[in-house]
């Protein structure tokens, strides 16, 4: 499977110099401490990723959250928060994307589709874990700067397009496992159909006005007479432009 072409050497060397202001929040740092030296919630999100496959555990390991983060906020990468990459969009915090990541059960012969690239960290984790990646986002200069920090640290399994996510990938279809880091208000019909039988599709749906409850991460599995769905938690999302 393709992976990351530089030495694992050369990326550790890469998080040791790179973040600026004496901060080595490593090797996900925040599970063991939680943000801020908070004990309790470093417990309790310790609890939550025990329970997560070793495999999505270990690809976040492997992969430099720093790098997908701008520089001033490096020394923050793996604090449990979400963090803003400009163009009104942000990395998710990174329980979300283990916890989504999960959910897709992903295994080493799928094909992805992701649509909202953003900083390109999702797409790392999942280029980790999957054959293929195929991801789309509809902010040119954003899938611009991730395409270049990717091809930096040797991701040779992640193909790019700007576009409309919402429309999927009809050419790469049928996918194995779809992901959604952004939040339509209802679910795009495309993203099922380009579900092979059997597919995971992982999505928060609902509204994005912040007077209204919050979003719903869901769950939907394709089946021979449509699909299942499974409420997965309530969640914040950027909305699906």
């Amino acid at each position: 499977m393709p992976r990351r072409a530089k030495s694992r050497r050369c990326d550790e060397e890469y998080r040791q110099e790179a973040v600026h202001g004496g901060a080595r929040r490593l090797s996900l740092s925040f599970l063991r401490n939680g943000p801020g030296g908070d004990a309790s919630r470093g417990r309790f999100l310790g609890r939550l990723y025990a329970a997560m496959d070793p495999r999505v555990l270990g690809a976040l390991r492997r992969v430099p959250r720093e790098r997908f983060v701008p520089r001033k906020l490096a020394a923050q990468a793996y604090e449990e928060k979400a963090l803003s990459i400009g163009e009104g969009q942000t990395i998710s915090q990174p329980f979300i994307v283990a916890a989504m990541t999960q959910a897709l059960q992903l295994r080493p012969t799928d094909r992805v589709l992701e649509v909202g690239t953003g900083s390109g960290y999702q797409a790392a984790v999942l280029g980790e874990l999957a054959r293929e990646v195929y991801t789309v986002e509809i902010l040119e200069d954003l899938s611009l700067r991730a395409q270049g920090t990717l091809r930096e640290l040797g991701y040779s399994n992640i193909h790019f397009r700007v576009g409309d996510g919402a429309r999927g990938w009809p050419e790469a279809a049928p996918f194995d496992a779809v992901i959604a880091a952004c939040a339509p208000e209802a679910l795009p019909p495309a993203l099922i159909e380009q579900l092979r039988e059997g597919g995971r599709l992982v999505i928060p749906v609902g509204s994005t006005r912040k007077t209204d409850s919050e979003q719903v991460l869901w769950l939907y599995t394709k089946t021979a007479k449509g699909f299942e769905a499974k409420e997965l938690m309530p969640v914040r999302f950027v909305p699906m432009v």
